[in-house]
């Protein structure tokens, strides 16, 4: 039964979220994957310790166990054979914790993991890039760097150095697992294990390549030009084929995933195909009505006011918004029309509000005497 704590393993708090122990997850299982580590038999048993501590803590009811009652929670100890006790009927000190192990040793040794030294496809890699909403209305082309496992130039991928060759495990016999029967009282049971001095490849390197250390990848920067589709949205996702980390003895390339985030616009927003956006007019504009000029991510457009406008009025100005990815159809730019108060008005505009004010039957309140002088001395 594990005795470290998973939290430590991650290296994450006790109270880490869910996105935040998947981050560190990545991160170990990128740094200790026994393909891209110089040490393997310690990087394969720590990969392990990680992959059991993230299958733990991104699993909201197993976590929940483990909080409560540690490895026991998650192990048989939690429910299972603890109840019996000291009671072996024969099976050794180990009782059925041992005949456990056996099962499931073999589960964890059988299947693919068993045998690894085919050509295997490399890992997709992920992009976040940025992108303004003009670049999002209009399409754009964006040039981005990274880094990512590339094949070895000089091996060509083998991991040998050249002129040097690959060979047959003599330890597994090329199968690239170890076994190992056990007799029981139940009978025969046959335990795989991982082969140690070929770490399940199958086969060894006589003279690991002088440029990638016998790993068959290197770690280069890359730089891609990135196709950016009109119509995209703020979370949208491009897949380029092939450009992610190379294959493994020959396998094919990964994907890279660029990942849209559409920076917030100071004027515009953005509500599926339809653009929004306020416009502020005087008071005399929203009476009277008239043309106004409004902007859009379509270019300046002009809106005709209806007499009489309101405040929180919304104009529709069809086909003036974001296109669709995929060109069939124009989204609407949606105009809201904010009538502005003034905070100061000049006398000759203060008496002919007074004189709207009567006409339209509204008590204007008389100034006293000191007002009267002030306003005198105002200019206009």
């Amino acid at each position: 039964m594990p005795t470290t704590d998973f939290y430590e393993i991650l290296g994450v708090p006790r109270g880490a979220s869910g996105d935040d122990i998947k981050k560190a997850y990545r991160a170990l299982a990128r740094t200790h994957h026994p393909d891209v580590a110089e040490d393997k038999a310690q990087a394969e048993h720590h990969f392990k310790e990680i992959n059991e501590a993230y299958e733990v803590l991104s699993d909201p009811r197993k976590r929940e166990q483990y909080d409560r009652f540690g490895h026991a929670g998650n192990g048989v100890g939690a429910g299972g054979f603890s109840d019996f006790g000291g009671f072996t009927n024969g099976f050794g000190a180990g009782g059925f914790g041992e005949i456990f192990d056996m099962f499931f040793s073999e589960a964890r040794t059988a299947g693919p993991q068993a045998r690894r030294n085919g050509p295997s496809r490399g890992s997709d890699l992920r992009y976040d890039l940025e992108i303004t909403l003009e670049e999002a209305f209009g399409g754009s082309t964006k040039e981005i760097n990274f880094n990512h496992l590339s094949s070895c130039e000089q091996c060509k991928g083998s991991g040998a150095e050249p002129g040097t060759l690959v060979v047959p495990c003599d330890r597994c016999g090329a199968s690239g697992v170890m076994r190992q029967v056990r007799q029981t009282p139940l009978g025969q049971f046959v335990t795989q294990s991982t082969c140690n001095k070929c770490m399940g490849d199958g086969q060894v390197v006589q003279t690991p390549c002088t440029s990638c250390a016998g790993r068959g990848r290197k770690e280069v920067e890359r730089k891609l030009t990135v196709r950016v589709p009109a119509g995209v949205d703020d979370g949208s996702r491009i897949r380029i084929a092939g450009s992610g980390e190379a294959g493994i003895r020959g396998g094919p390339a990964g994907d890279l995933y660029v990942y849209l985030a559409v920076v917030p616009h100071p004027k515009f927003r953005r509500d599926g195909l339809d653009t929004m956006t306020d416009l502020v007019v005087s008071f005399p504009q929203a009476a009277l009505g008239g043309h106004v000029k409004v902007g859009s991510l379509d270019g300046e457009l002009s809106l005709a006011l209806h007499p009489g406008t309101q405040s929180g009025t919304r104009y529709k100005m069809k086909g003036h918004g974001m296109p669709s990815v995929r060109g069939t159809q124009r989204g609407d730019h949606l105009v809201t029309v904010h009538v502005a108060v003034p905070a100061k008005l000049t006398k000759r505009q203060r008496e002919l509000l007074e004189e709207y004010a009567r006409a339209g039957g509204d008590r204007v309140e008389e100034k006293n005497f000191f007002d009267r002088v002030k306003d005198a001395f105002k200019p206009d």
